[in-house]
Formats: C-alpha cells, structure tokens, sequence
C-alpha cells in the first residue's frame, strides 16, 4: 500500500511538472525571431530568407496583422498555450508550418517506428553488453583484463558519437578507398527494400542499423560499465558478503548468488530512460548516418521554425521521461522488494 501511494503522488507531481515545462518553453517560442509569421512575410517577399526588419520593411501593418491572426499570435500567451493544450492535444493535432497539410502527430507517426527500433536495439545490447563486462572487471579488479579493458572503454567513451560514426563509414562504408564497402553507409532501408524477400528485408534493416546501434551504444558504454564494476566491488566489501565467503562459499557463487542483485540496483536508474531514448533518438547520429527519426524530425523543426512540430515532440518526450522515472523506482522494487518508499 505505501509504494501504492507513492506512485500515485508521482503520478499526481507529474501533471504541474509536464505543465511548467511545456509552458516555459511555449512562452519562450512565442517571443524567439524569426517565427512562423517572419517566416511567412519574407515568403511573401520572395526572399526566403533575411531580418525580422527587412521582412517588416515589405509587408503592410495590416498583412502582419491577419498573418498574426492566421497563426494565434494576436491573443495573449496563456490563451494560445491553452488552445495547443486542449485543443490541439498538446499540439499533436496542431498542423506543421514546414510540412503542409500535416499535423504533427502525422509526422511523429512517420518517424516514431524507426527511432523506436534503434532506441530499443541500443538500449539493450548497451546492457547486454555492459554488465557483464563490468561484473569480469570487478572479478578481476586491478588485472590486466582490468586495466586493457578500461584503456579500450575511456579511449572509446573520449570520442564524439558523431565522430564515431564518421570512422566507422570510413572503414566500412567504402568512403575511402583502400577500406571496406560491406555496410550500407546511410539510410534506413534500401531502394528495393518492398521488393525483398521477408528474410531479405530483416537483414536489409540490421546491415542499414549495424553502424548507427554502435554510435548510439559509445555515449553509455563506460559509464554503464563502471557503474557496474564500481558497484559490485561495493557489495563484494560489505559483511554479508564477507560472512558467505566465511561459510565456504566461492567468491563467484558469492557474487552470483548475492551481490550480483544488489549491485544491479544503481543500474536500475537507467532504465526510465530508455523511453525517453526510444522517441528522441540522437540527432547528430541521425545526421550523420540520413537516419529518419524523431532526432532528425527535432533538428529540422528547430532549424526551420516549426514551433509546432518542436512543441509536439517536446510534450511526448517530457511526459516519456517523466513516466520514466516512475519505472526506474519500479525497478528498483523488482530488484530488490525490501525497499519501501515510506518515508518518499
């Protein structure tokens, strides 16, 4: 009943949270140049491009005034935020400036499977991958598994993802001569992808998502492996671990059978995050590899002044992350039931 009540008052602080987040950000888009009646203006001018004053200097009082119309900017700030919030559903159902007859969630729907996909994929081979590392570190603590393995891990971890990714194509995508051409350098799928086999369009997506999940894996790999070396050589030191040990026990039944657990729970605090990872993706990694995701979506809508599609996909990411949280304490239940949240 306690951890009942504690992920109702969660759930509760989670509304004026997503509310004083979305409405900070509303009111600072409102007020940023070069928004979508600027935007509209230097169109009318054939210009495509220029100041807020040259704009101004070729448009009537009275054209600026019915394109502020057209698009809310005539009313006061906290009505327009209350029609993108209950009107326009958060502005799911708001139309995108940049993409004409769509709305925003039309466009998340496009992109939403693709960085779900690589979301997921990255975010579980980083776990599978991590934390047996980190458990043979630990293991090994002071060896020289140890030592060559956080060599390579901080070597690693020291390059920009997007870095990452230009060499990884260098080397495998045939964009130097004298390297590899086996995977695909760009892109989701390929040109024929619809005519394929079912087989051959699964392997088509895993040659297309090979570089881009080890981009995605490089931001949380040390951090995540040494979390879980650190961890671990934590629980190895306390007394009850000390007391199996006493009893007879080896040092890796000792581990397996009782640190292991334990240890696992300060990793538990990533896990929320991989709902906010699945809809964000990354954007530079979907820059540098022409991956279209939601990344790619939130740079284009930034760059191109669709507040729109920028305040869409902002609502959908707060309220993953917020949810996150709450699966992250959940975890921790899971892992370890002892844990109460009583005094939360």
């Amino acid at each position: 009943m306690e951890r009942f009540h504690y992920f109702i008052r969660r759930l509760l602080l989670a509304i004026p949270t997503f509310l004083g987040i979305t409405f900070v950000v509303f009111a600072l888009c409102q007020f940023v140049p070069g928004g979508p009646v600027e935007q509209m203006m230097l169109n009318m001018r054939g210009a495509g491009a220029g100041s807020r004053a040259a704009a101004g200097a070729a448009i009537s009082q009275e054209q600026r005034a019915a394109l502020e119309k057209h698009f809310g900017f005539d009313r006061p700030v906290l009505e327009r935020y209350w029609n993108w919030l209950v009107r326009q559903r958060a502005g799911l159902a708001a139309d995108s400036y940049m993409y004409p007859n769509k709305t925003v969630w039309q466009l998340i729907k496009q992109r939403f499977p693709v960085s779900l996909i690589f979301g997921i994929t990255g975010f579980a081979l980083t776990y599978l991958v991590c934390i047996p590392l980190g458990i043979a570190k630990a293991m090994r603590n002071g060896g020289p598994f140890d030592l060559a393995s956080s060599v390579a891990v901080f070597t690693l971890y020291a390059i920009p993802a997007f870095a990452f990714g230009m060499i990884l194509k260098v080397l495998f995508s045939g964009a130097a001569e004298g390297f590899w051409d086996i995977l695909p350098a760009a892109g989701f799928r390929s040109e024929g992808y619809a005519q394929l086999p079912p087989a051959g369009r699964i392997l088509d997506t895993l040659r297309h998502m090979v570089l881009p999940v080890l981009c995605y894996m490089l931001g949380h790999f040390a951090v995540l492996t040494l979390l879980m070396k650190n961890s671990l050589l934590e629980q190895i030191g306390q007394d009850y671990i000390r007391t199996v040990l006493a009893k007879g026990a080896t040092l890796r039944r000792a581990v397996w059978g009782h640190a292991f657990r334990n240890a696992l729970i300060p990793i538990a605090t990533g896990f929320g995050d991989v709902m906010t990872l699945m809809f964000a993706g990354s954007v530079l990694i979907e820059r540098v590899f022409e991956i279209p995701g939601m990344g790619r979506l939130s740079l284009d809508a930034i760059v191109g002044r669709d507040y729109m599609v920028f305040m869409g996909i902002l609502s959908l990411t707060s309220i993953l992350g917020l949810l996150g949280r709450m699966v992250s304490d959940l975890a921790y239940v899971l892992i370890d039931p002892r844990i109460n949240f009583k005094s939360s």
